[in-house]
Order: C-alpha cells, then structure tokens, then sequence
C-alpha cells in the first residue's frame, strides 16, 4: 500500500498520470481500430475474459456477471455502447472500481499503458464522442500526427447502464438547504458531464450559489482572476468563494495538482478543498490528505457530499 501511495505522490507531484490504451473494434465512422482509455488507477485487474452467466431480464449492453475471486461482478459490453464491432472478439476483461463500487468491462484487446502529463490531455469538444468520451489524449505529445486515444466518461456509462447509478441524482434534489455569506459562491470543477450535472443538482438543492468549470486549469485560471478582482476591491479571494468542489481526474490539470496549488498559495489561505472523485479507495484518499484537501467524497454520493461540504465550511 505505501508503494502504491508513494508512486502516485510521484506522478500526481508533477500532474501525471497513466492511462490504460486498449481497442474496442472497429470504430462505425472508419475502418480502423481506433484507441481508447482508462485512467490506470481505476483498474483493479486485467483478465482474460472469464466465464460469464448471463442473468434474466439484464440491463440492455450488460452480458452477465463474473465470478471473480469470489466477488459476483456485472459485466458490460463497453464496444456495443461505444458502437464498435469487435471481430477477434470479447477476450478481455477490465475489472475497475469507480465511487466505491465494483465492474467489469469487457473489451477487444489491451494495447499498452502510457504514462502522460495532464497537459497531454485535452477537453472533448460538446458532443464529440456522443458525450461518452471526457477528452483526447495525445500520446506523443503535442505534434503533427500524434496518436489519439479517447478517454472515456465512465460516470455517463455506468449512469447510462446500471439503473441503480440514477438513485442518487434523485437524493440530490432532497438535499438540506446551505446559506452562506452574501457575495460567496462554491467553485466546482469535473470534466464529465454527468458528474457537472449531478454537482449542480446537488448545490442548487442546497440553496448554494456556484460557477462550475471543466478542467482544474479552468478553475485555476478563475480563482486567480477573482483574487485580483478582490484585491482592487480591497478583499481577499476567501471573501469571495466559500469552498472549492473538484474531481481528481481533469484534462490540463488534474484535481490533486489545483489543490496543492491552492494549498500553497497564502492568496487563497481560508479556502476549503474538497476532493469529489470516482477514484475511491484507502490509497487515493490518504493521498488527498497529502496534497492538504480538507474533505474527500466519492462519487456520486449526494448525501455524503452535503455532510463534506457542510463539514468543510464548518457549518
């Protein structure tokens, strides 16, 4: 466990990551296996494709479930949602954990794991990948003919395939309300549409004011330019945002590298972080700590994310 938390204080200390390329088919719009990718801390185990049982009345793009390692996992058909036609078939299995839950995706063939800087990774224009798709790798680097891999918007998926996954966009709409200072707004940032969605929900349910954005560079770029504006007002930026709500996972600039720089700039000194990331489990939230956040909650967990905020704001 120390291994693992020590190597991703490397990668995240210089906003890096790695990112699991694997292919899915071939793509409906070319006739070319096109890349696709995880962030690689998200995978739990690559496999080959087990024994699946299919179960009665599944929802639609789910094969079955897997017994694996004693642990009934659903298994989703990630080609068909994406639309490829895989011809060597469904042999791989990827078992992730995202928000504190557990699945498995089946896919064509892994290709390689590349580990990249944020700045490698940039937004998915509005409606580019159906919505399924957060952002565009650049393998190479920013050059002519770079290879392209599409990460995936996996909260849209498995909000898209479990049914269960929708439960908590109704919570969020119950939550208790919030008030804070006049002039004060919640700062959020999460590249997943659904994930910015859900967020919004939420905050409007608890009565709080909000600007959400969709990268931790974007979010960065606007708590400076509100520092500057507050100091020609003679105020500090915590006069102005009461707390800020960000994913780990974010194209330019990832969650834990727009934490540590919040952190460790005495312009936001009084400013709350709290870290809202599918990327669950004992490692990833002792990392949090080390970066200085203030709270950490899984996605999407409505109630757990008021209690956090509500904790953070010391209310």
């Amino acid at each position: 466990m120390q291994s693992e938390i020590d190597e991703r204080t490397n990668l995240t200390a210089n906003n890096k990551f790695e990112l699991l390329l694997f292919r899915l088919g071939d793509a409906p719009y070319a006739d070319k296996r096109e890349l696709f990718g995880i962030n690689v801390f998200k995978v739990r185990e690559i496999m080959v494709m087990p024994q699946i049982t299919a179960m009665a009345n599944s929802p639609k793009n789910v094969l079955g479930v897997a017994n694996i390692r004693g642990q009934i996992i659903p298994v989703i058909d990630l080609p068909a949602i994406v639309g490829c036609n895989p011809k060597k078939g469904l042999t791989i299995l990827l078992v992730t954990e995202y928000a504190r839950s557990t699945q498995a995706f089946a896919v064509e063939e892994v290709d390689e794991i590349v580990r990249l800087e944020w700045s490698q990774v940039l937004p998915a224009e509005k409606g580019q990948g159906g919505g399924l798709v957060t952002s565009i790798a650049r393998l190479d680097g920013n050059v002519d003919n770079t290879r392209l891999a599409q990460v995936l918007d996996v909260e849209q998926i498995l909000r898209d395939t479990m049914p269960g996954q929708n439960d908590e966009m109704e919570k969020a709409k119950m939550l208790a309300p919030i008030q804070l200072p006049a002039g004060k707004i919640i700062l959020a940032a999460d590249d997943s549409f659904v994930a910015r969605s859900m967020i919004e929900q939420g905050l409007k349910s608890m009565g709080l004011p909000f600007h959400m954005t969709k990268s931790g560079k974007e979010a960065w770029e606007y708590i400076q330019g509100v520092s500057t504006k507050a100091g020609a007002d003679g105020k500090k930026a915590s006069d102005k945002i009461a707390l800020v709500l960000t994913d780990l996972e974010m194209p330019e600039m990832d969650g834990f590298t727009l934490t540590r720089n919040i952190k460790t700039d005495a312009r936001f000194r009084g400013i709350p972080v709290v870290i809202h990331s599918s990327l669950s489990g004992e490692a990833n939230e002792t990392h949090v700590k080390a970066v200085g956040a203030d709270g950490y909650v899984a996605k999407f967990q409505a109630e757990e994310l008021s209690a956090v905020i509500r904790k953070a704001l010391s209310i």
